[in-house]
């Protein structure tokens, strides 16, 4: 038998507060909201915190921001540090520059599973559409909305999404967007490598770690759907330090990284 699914929601920021807002929205829009949200902000400026605490006087369940000094793409340090502040004993992650579709947080509470993580997919919002959304502060998107790229991943048609499960020990193409697991399995793999900075494959990294520990990746569609605010990709000069550390991972099988959770939280301690 699962244990009882108690969401904590990590939303991922740099310095885009006005997608950020939107986010927020969504997830006060929830049908089903989650226990607790977590904001890991990789050093935005003051009008990411001012967004904040704006959303801090009606948010509808406890509302953390968790900050550290930009030097740098460093995300996975940050994601850890923010995960040592949840409550939960499962973890939703997303990015700050997603809408959710308000059964967001309720599809990914039907989706856990002991022994495996969620992987899911998103939607994109093409970028000709940003200032109508921004100045309506939309957040309510489908299919037939205008300007959605990737249709297909718009689709929320849960009574058909066990169609197109799939359960595999594989660790490819997992995003940390729309990315789920058990705090517990989390521990177990010493989160994320906090010696991956820059842009790269660290959410790659971490579940061939939870793979490597005989966790089972399930890939949803039709299901705990988000829409992406797209915008240019970040700059990709560490990235081959990303694949080689994720090609090491696969081919010794590591289960664990020496710099991660433990040794992000130890810092904030000392």
């Amino acid at each position: 038998m699962n244990s009882p699914v108690n969401i904590s929601l990590i939303v991922s920021t740099y310095n885009w507060p006005e997608a950020l807002h939107l986010s927020l929205l969504s997830i006060k829009r929830q049908v089903q909201l989650p226990l607790e949200v977590i904001i890991a902000d990789d050093g935005s400026s003051e009008k990411t915190r001012t967004v904040i605490q704006k959303h801090l006087v009606d948010f509808p369940v406890p509302l953390r921001h968790i900050w550290q000094q930009d030097f740098g793409f460093r995300k996975c340090l940050i994601l850890n540090k923010a995960i040592a502040e949840t409550s939960g004993n499962y973890l939703v992650q997303v990015d700050g520059d997603t809408i959710l579709n308000k059964y967001f947080i309720k599809d990914h509470q039907d989706l856990a599973e002991a022994g495996t993580f969620v992987r899911g997919t998103r939607a994109h919002i093409a970028v000709k559409e940003h200032s109508y959304i921004f100045r309506t502060e939309t957040t309510d998107f489908n299919f037939l909305s205008k300007g959605i790229v990737n249709r297909f991943n718009a689709l929320r048609l849960p009574a058909l999404s066990f169609l197109l499960q799939k359960k595999s020990h594989d660790s490819h193409s997992v995003r940390g967007s729309n990315l789920a697991y058990w705090k517990q399995d989390y521990l177990l793999i010493n989160g994320y490598n906090n010696d991956l900075q820059g842009w790269g494959h660290e959410d790659e990294e971490l579940a061939a770690r939870f793979v490597n520990n005989h966790l089972l990746k399930k890939t949803i569609k039709l299901k705990a759907v988000q829409f992406h605010l797209y915008h240019k990709p970040e700059s990709r000069e560490q990235e081959t330090q990303h694949t080689e550390a994720l090609e090491r991972t696969r081919l010794e099988q590591l289960k664990t990284c020496a710099n991660g959770y433990a040794q992000a939280l130890n810092a904030i301690i000392q």
